[in-house]
């Protein structure tokens, strides 16, 4: 398979000819965001309750409900996940109406919540990538909903929060960029600590759920480099649980075949779900001969709730007010 343009090949670098590009565009992106968040995040302090200034955001004595929108799972930790994940948005903004939906197969669903709401709304996709449900399914959902004045987030990924946040899980799991996984392990006979450590090359398989629409792989590959980038330069290469692209063994197997025995698998995943236990489960039988001194593969967790990502549902509903003061009809921003 022929990676999208700009994204990591097998040995974890990215097309030369719109590596520059990307690295570019991703800065000014990066740049603007940074000042972006902290102007909001001022005027997030001024219009708090009590505050000397005490602004109501646009002049509404209500802000717009934020609505997460989660695909939703039949593994319950999914909604407990979820619900944890909005509660530290809630203490993030206090006063800010946070309301929950989900796509599919979990309560309450999209559709009930947009009909339950009244006024204002700004959606915000609890989803790694543009695919289907960003373009189809959450549009069609407002668009079923014509009493309110919505508008549509973009999805949270790609976002250099993210890549913070899947560092983390690796770093709980017990990934580390220089110290091999089983660091408590003897050493090879007349080797130190140096030669265990200098013996194992690092390699991260980002584990995700897969699309059919090209722009999800863009998306996916956006995001492997972001976490390449806070890992220090380890090769990061998208495995899927589903879609075109290669298979999380598959990626597993052509990180190992590039000589990288240390292997960890990062779940890019909101919550834990059927597709993040068959990635985790994947990983550990990849089917990847390892040498007599190779270290074991590890799997972290799903995001889950992790502060960045509140922190990013956040800047989602923040940009999207910025960019698109709401007004009928509905529309989608930034998908």
């Amino acid at each position: 398979m022929t990676p999208p343009s700009g994204s990591p090949g097998p040995d974890g670098t990215a097309d030369m000819d719109s590596t520059a590009d990307f690295d570019s565009a991703q800065r000014l992106m990066t740049q603007f965001t940074a000042q972006l968040t902290i102007q909001l995040d001022r005027l997030g302090h001024s219009s708090r309750p009590g505050s000397r200034h005490d602004v109501r955001r646009g002049g509404r004595d209500r802000p717009p409900t934020l609505v997460a929108v989660a695909h939703g799972s039949r593994d319950p930790e999914a909604l407990r996940t979820v619900t944890a994940l909005l509660d530290r948005v809630r203490a993030l903004r206090p006063g800010l109406p946070v309301r929950l939906g989900h796509i599919e197969l979990n309560q309450p669903l999209l559709t009930d919540t947009l009909a339950a709401l009244r006024g204002e709304a700004v959606l915000v996709p609890l989803l790694l990538s543009r695919g289907y449900h960003t373009k189809q399914d959450i549009p069609d959902a407002v668009a079923a909903a014509p009493h309110l004045a919505a508008r549509i987030a973009a999805p949270l990924g790609p976002d250099p929060l993210l890549a913070e946040a899947l560092h983390a899980r690796l770093a709980e799991a017990g990934h580390r960029a220089g110290v091999p996984h089983g660091a408590g392990v003897a050493a090879p006979h007349g080797a130190g600590v140096a030669g265990v450590a200098a013996s194992h090359r690092a390699g991260v398989v980002l584990a995700a759920a897969g699309s059919r629409d090209p722009d999800a792989a863009v998306d996916v590959a956006r995001t492997a480099a972001l976490l390449s980038a806070r890992l220090g330069g380890v090769p990061v290469l998208p495995g899927y649980a589903s879609g075109s692209g290669p298979t999380v063994p598959e990626a597993v197997r052509a990180l190992a075949a590039l000589g990288h025995d240390r292997i960890a698998v990062a779940s890019y995943f909101t919550a834990p779900g059927r597709f993040a236990a068959q990635c985790a489960n994947a990983a550990q039988g990849a089917g990847v001969t390892q040498c007599a001194h190779a270290a074991p593969r590890i799997a972290a967790a799903p995001l889950g709730a992790h502060p960045a990502v509140a922190r990013l549902i956040l800047r989602r509903y923040d940009q999207t007010l910025a960019f698109a003061p709401l007004s009928p009809p509905a529309a989608t921003v930034g998908v």
